[in-house]
């Protein structure tokens, strides 16, 4: 008797508990330890379910307190294109004057200093004792009804700022060959009253060659 109520004890007390400690889901509400059956019928081991604690920390974002580096940073480059040096010119090379082209025989046979003018080609020459020094540079000698005589003559004298009274006209660097009639400075495209016109630059190259006595030669 005494066995049989130790036995109905402990099966009241097995029923009690498992009524307090079973649940539709198989856990315990609480989130108590479950306990397990070993289907081989062995024992019974109690597992309590792992929990995780949610992470409370999160990665900051990385920046950056320091500046671009300017090596990064392309540098403009000039898109002008550079000047093309200019060649330079070279100077002009003018063949050497030759006597054979002189068309006055007494002038280049003349010692000394002498002048020489083509009435037909409208050219005239400095020589010394018989050859070109200066020339042929052109010139324009007395129109029609004034025409500038021919033959050889000598230098007379020489007026570098002369006024012709008889014109009312300027004759700069004159040296006169003939009375009334001279080298000067003069128009390249009105002929004269039989003066030879020259250019300035020509006018003034007589007037510092040819001296008195020196020969001129006028040939038509």
């Amino acid at each position: 008797m005494k066995k049989f109520l130790v036995g109905v004890t402990a099966l009241a007390t097995a029923l009690v508990l498992t009524a307090c400690s079973g649940n539709s889901g198989g856990g315990t509400p609480g989130g108590g330890a479950v306990a397990q059956g070993d289907p081989a019928g062995g024992a019974t081991t109690t597992s309590a379910p792992a929990t995780s604690a949610p992470s409370t920390s999160s990665a900051a974002p990385t920046t950056s307190s320091q500046p671009p580096s300017s090596s990064s940073t392309p540098k403009p480059t000039s898109s002008k294109p550079k000047p093309t040096p200019k060649p330079t010119p070279k100077p002009e090379v003018k063949p050497a004057a030759n006597a054979a082209d002189v068309p006055c025989k007494a002038a280049l046979a003349s010692p000394g200093v002498s002048a020489c003018v083509d009435l037909s080609s409208l050219k005239t020459w400095l020589l010394q004792d018989g050859k070109v020094i200066y020339g042929p540079v052109k010139q324009l000698p007395g129109k029609k009804g004034h025409a500038t005589p021919t033959g050889v003559f000598h230098v007379s004298n020489k007026v570098k700022n002369y006024h012709s009274k008889a014109f009312d006209a300027p004759m700069p660097n004159s040296v006169f060959f003939l009375p009334g009639i001279a080298f000067h400075t003069g128009s390249l495209s009105v002929y004269s009253h039989g003066c030879i016109h020259l250019s300035a630059a020509a006018s003034q190259k007589y007037f510092t060659t040819l001296q008195s006595g020196d020969v001129v030669q006028v040939v038509a």
